[in-house]
């Protein structure tokens, strides 16, 4: 028997319902809102700085990455994005977009009018205040990555990135906490952690020689989870996870 494709608004239910389940109506609701889908190749840009969005983009595969970019030319990423995660829902209120939104691999978005998230927050309080707990954990998670830049040394910041990555990817059903494809160059780890490329690539060749992780083309294998924590200062608590969620980080 064939089984049915997925409704492209369907991870953005799984993604809603982390904090807790909606009814059917509401997951009703959010099906039929409209959308279209759209492909970007790998570094593509889904919105520039200084945009005035009118969809809201739902990532339905591939992953993405916010940044922004100083005077001199200099690059911060502030955040990953997968599967599920509406990475720019900010923009249905703020009106402009203050940060760049690329993808770092071939992706599929989902294009959600702006006009139709603002009225389903509304008609539905369920979902919006889904949406908003949505927002407040990437607020957490914001505030994690400014200490991992601003206050741990390379090591530490490094390990806390592959954590936080790999801890991310299983609990949205993407990978394995111990092995998984890491969809980044070492520049792009560099500009995660506020590093140099070469830092970069000397830090991970030392964690390879003290057994943390393997690593082999984008693949990343780490032998110890339990040390690899230790030495990135790693808690899950800023993730928010559910309960059965937070046994992945045992």
């Amino acid at each position: 028997m064939t089984q049915s494709p997925e409704h492209p608004l369907a991870p953005l239910i799984q993604k809603l319902e982390y904090s807790g389940p909606l009814s059917s109506d509401d997951r009703n609701a959010i099906l039929a809102l409209p959308y279209t889908l759209k492909s970007f190749e790998p570094h593509s840009y889904i919105v520039r700085h200084g945009d005035r969005p009118a969809y809201s983009c739902l990532l339905r595969s591939g992953f993405a990455f916010r940044h922004k970019v100083v005077a001199d030319g200099g690059r911060q990423i502030c955040s990953i994005h997968m599967k599920g995660d509406i990475v720019d829902l900010q923009n249905c209120l703020l009106g402009y977009a203050d940060h760049n939104v690329q993808v770092l691999t071939h992706a599929e978005v989902a294009l959600i009018p702006c006009k139709a998230v603002r009225e389903i927050t509304v008609e539905r309080p369920a979902v919006g205040l889904a949406m908003w707990s949505d927002t407040l954990v990437d607020g957490s998670i914001f505030r994690e990555w400014v200490t991992n830049v601003g206050r741990r040394q390379a090591r530490r910041r490094l390990a806390h990135l592959l954590c936080e990555f790999s801890l991310r990817l299983e609990a949205a059903g993407l990978g394995a906490r111990d092995h998984y494809v890491l969809p980044m160059t070492q520049e792009q780890l560099a500009d995660c952690t506020g590093l140099t490329p070469v830092h970069v690539n000397r830090t991970l060749r030392q964690m390879d020689l003290d057994g943390l992780l393997e690593r082999t083309n984008r693949a990343v294998t780490v032998n110890d989870w339990k040390r690899l924590a230790e030495v990135g200062d790693f808690r899950t608590d800023y993730l928010h996870l559910r309960e059965d969620q937070l046994q992945i980080a045992q």
